[in-house]
């Protein structure tokens, strides 16, 4: 192999890998979505700001990782911050969701045109409102979102189930038509 071939093979090899640019464009193109993630994981302005740039920090710091995943790696690194900086953890919640209930409510919001009020996903307790926003909004699996919360997937689950028939009781469900269909307040 000589020297040219060498440094193209290298060369190809750094270009599949998310530049410190590739996280910079990442942030500034997609500002508004991920403030929105960090604002809703926190609740607070002051901390969703400081957990949307210590996750830019993070990503342009941190190891590489695929371009093709780095938009997925810029939303993790806003989620692992806000999940430092609050801590939630399962609570010792007396209620207890039917399964009949959870299946219901998980087909009324898994369709892309239902919306949820921020006031009611702001209701939620931290750690139930952690679970629904990585699990329904962000789409993780139960497996994912124990791995970064530091439970187990049943706690996920029952925090799943909770969010979702604390959403379906709001005042913001439109039993007429059997969905969740407010939108955030501007």
């Amino acid at each position: 192999m000589t020297e040219r071939d060498y440094i193209q093979d290298h060369k190809d090899e750094t270009d599949r890998y998310a530049s410190r640019e590739d996280f910079r464009r990442i942030f500034t193109e997609d500002l508004d979505g991920l403030y929105h993630l960090s604002f809703l994981l926190t609740r607070d302005p002051q901390t969703a700001e400081q957990c949307f740039v210590e996750g830019l920090e993070d990503c342009v710091a941190g190891s590489s990782v695929f371009r093709e995943w780095a938009r997925s790696w810029a939303k993790r690194a806003i989620i692992q911050n806000a999940i430092r900086e609050l801590k939630p953890r399962p609570g010792l919640s007396n209620s207890s969701a039917s399964a009949a209930i959870f299946l219901d409510i998980d087909q009324l919001s898994s369709g892309p045109a239902n919306h949820f009020e921020i006031d009611a996903v702001f209701g939620l307790e931290d750690y139930e409102r952690f679970v629904f926003v990585m699990s329904v909004l962000e789409h993780y699996s139960q497996h994912d979102c124990a791995l970064l919360l530091g439970c187990s997937v049943p706690e996920v689950r029952e925090a799943h189930i909770r969010a979702l028939n604390d959403l379906a009781h709001s005042p913001y469900m439109d039993r007429s038509q059997n969905q969740i269909v407010v939108q955030e307040k501007k």
